[in-house]
């Protein structure tokens, strides 16, 4: 790749934006980043950028930013809609993601999974699996997690293996991109208010494997009508995973047993009671993982103790602590109602649950019938609490069981405290975005970690 003397136009101040402008300084390019924030209102630090020669444009983005530009570099938060980008592919300038700059970058297999839910419990998994075959060292964890897929792949270099997480916004733009095993684990409403659709969210997936051949594999859900019927556009050879039926081929349970069964061999791994993460969307978290695992080369013996020590990641029903024998659990990365039923199902009835935030505006039908079954009080937060609370009572739910506690997690939390009883349980899992009141999910988790732990 020569970027040398090169301009590169980077749009979108944001980790994967400061990591190509990194990237493209270090190999010998002309940098400007340009973002449609005001200076004042980016939260980052912008000096670094300018430590390197880095030309900051903040404001308006006027098409003469395109004048003399090589390759035009977008962050994932960067709608591709936007005219500054209409406007480069007009002009016949080359459009990249950091994706796509990490695949020109990467000199080992790249093993990517997205979906809807699961993405960071999956692929945490899988760089552990890795482990069984590759150096920790050779082995790079980055994308959507919040590290740069571009310099992971730069640092890994040669004969090691790189697992990376990957959102819909990040594919939005990418139009070439080719991991050697892909998975796509499950396509549930969510990001709507960006993708406009729910077919135009899926075909985002798709672009995962689009540009696969024969000589690689593509993981799917078959549990998930969505991800099953990806088989037929797919040129890669394809392997199911199903947490509810056996399966001729693929990986499944077998008599309480995770396994693979894969050119007439059958891999028998840890029972689903061993398996260190619990739940039934854990199950096909780690039958996924499992699967990119083997079919990247790994040892299905060696994986066995890597399931079974495996605990989980944080912010996924991520316990926090008992108190008066009331367990208090942190959700925060349910950013959306289908992973929030996840958390709801995972536990018996008895729940006070913390909801709210910023509102995606998905369908509440389904995540209310659970609230209804489970919830034995239901505390709202942040933007959405007025729709949560009058949908909720539309549904039946009773409005004296209803409590709102503004954009205060404190107040969230103490609501909590003081109701809560054994055998209940507290559980954050907000079926929304954090943005509302806080930079992301994990700031909102930590948040409320930080308030229960205080607690007496």
């Amino acid at each position: 790749m020569n970027l040398n003397g090169k301009k590169i136009l980077i749009v979108g101040a944001g980790i994967s934006g400061f990591a190509a402008a990194r990237l493209c300084r270090k190999f010998g390019a002309t940098v400007v980043l340009s973002d449609a924030k005001a200076e004042a209102d980016i939260k980052a630090d912008l000096q670094p950028m300018r430590d390197i020669g880095v030309e900051l444009v903040c404001g308006p983005q006027q098409e003469s930013l395109l004048d003399g530009v090589d390759d035009v570099i977008v962050s994932p938060a960067v709608p591709e809609r936007i005219p500054l980008v209409q406007a480069a592919y007009q002009r016949g300038i080359r459009v990249l993601t950091e994706v796509e700059l990490a695949q020109l970058l990467a000199q080992s297999p790249i093993l990517a999974v997205t979906g809807t839910n699961g993405k960071t419990t999956t692929v945490t998994l899988l760089s552990l699996l890795v482990q069984t075959r590759y150096p920790e060292e050779k082995v790079g964890l980055a994308g959507n997690i919040g590290v740069p897929l571009s310099e992971t792949a730069l640092k890994i270099g040669a004969d090691g293996c790189i697992v990376a997480e990957i959102s819909s916004f990040q594919m939005e733009a990418t139009h070439h991109f080719h991991p050697h095993v892909a998975a796509v684990l499950n396509v549930t409403p969510d990001h709507i208010i960006r993708h406009k659709t729910m077919d135009v969210y899926q075909a985002m997936k798709e672009k995962l494997f689009a540009e696969q051949t024969a000589e690689d594999f593509l993981v799917l859900n078959y549990d998930d009508a969505r991800t099953r019927g990806m088989k037929e556009r797919a040129l890669s050879r394809v392997c199911y995973f199903s947490a509810t039926q056996e399966l001729a081929e693929g990986a499944f349970v077998h008599e309480g047993r995770l396994t693979i069964r894969w050119e007439g061999q059958s891999y028998p791994l840890c029972t689903v009671e061993e398996l260190g993460i619990k739940g039934q969307h854990n199950v096909a978290n780690a039958l996924a993982a499992s699967a990119c695992a083997f079919l990247a080369g790994c040892a299905p013996r060696a994986m066995v103790k890597v399931l079974e020590t495996f605990k989980g990641v944080e912010h996924r029903l991520e316990f926090v602590r008992e108190l008066d024998g009331v367990p208090y659990y942190n959700d925060s990365k349910a950013t959306n109602t289908d992973s929030a039923e996840k958390a709801l199902l995972t536990f018996p009835n008895h729940i006070i649950l913390l909801a709210g935030g910023d509102d995606k505006m998905t369908d509440l039908t389904s995540f209310l019938t659970l609230v209804k079954e489970r919830v034995d009080a239901l505390i709202l937060i942040g933007d959405a609490a007025k729709r949560f609370h009058e949908d909720a009572v539309k549904d039946g739910y009773p409005e004296a069981q209803i409590y709102e506690a503004g954009y205060s997690m404190e107040k969230a939390v103490k609501l909590a405290r003081d109701m809560a009883k054994a055998p209940q349980v507290v559980l954050l899992s907000p079926a929304c975005a954090s943005f509302d009141m806080y930079d992301n999910m994990a700031e909102r988790g930590r948040d409320f970690k930080r308030l229960v732990n205080a607690l007496h």
